[in-house]
């Protein structure tokens, strides 16, 4: 039997940093874990994406186990959960070197986080200057999008599993699609 904590959504995120870190108030940036009571976030103070955002799991309701996994000189800037042990996350290099004006555009990769070994391998390579973002789990295919700084639209991309060949399923989209599983 499963058994998770349930919290209102709005109640846990206006309180989220009170027992759980630091973080930006973005709602794609914290996920339950499909199985079990972790929370998985991206922590980080600072209202720019460019550093100190880091993927953090905490076990709820022990919040004082959190373990941060992004490694120095990364940001992530976007999560999923691939499987109970296994997170993917949108990491880019931080870009310590600006200061002001726009912020620039962070280049981001997929890549999978094992919770239990703490093995990180990336999963997507996304070449000229193309950015990867918004990775969604659908059974045991893995989607995404990608897109550049220069695009209005980007292409959803697909792996029909962790070691399959990456194929572009949608092209010329203006946003990635939200896919609903039913559960029994």
């Amino acid at each position: 039997m499963i058994s998770l904590v349930i919290f209102p959504f709005s109640i846990l995120f206006n309180n989220i940093n009170s027992f759980a870190g630091k973080m930006l108030g973005y709602e794609k940036w914290i996920k339950w874990a499909p199985t079990i009571n972790q929370l998985a976030f991206i922590s980080g103070e600072g209202r720019f994406f460019v550093v100190n955002k880091s993927t953090t799991v905490t076990e709820i309701p022990t919040l004082n186990k959190q373990k941060d996994y992004t490694p120095k000189g990364y940001v992530d800037l976007d999560l999923e959960w691939l499987s109970p042990d296994e997170i993917i996350v949108a990491r880019a290099k931080e870009n310590k070197a600006w200061k002001v004006g726009p912020v620039p555009t962070m280049f981001t990769a997929l890549y999978v986080i094992n919770l239990e070994s703490g093995e990180q391998k990336q999963l997507t390579f996304p070449k000229n200057n193309k950015i990867d973002n918004t990775p969604q789990v659908v059974g045991s295919s893995i989607t995404w999008y990608r897109t550049s700084e220069k695009e209005d639209q980007g292409d959803v991309w697909v792996k029909d599993s962790m070691d399959a060949q990456e194929h572009r399923w949608l092209k010329n989209v203006d946003f990635p699609p939200t896919f609903f599983i039913k559960s029994n």
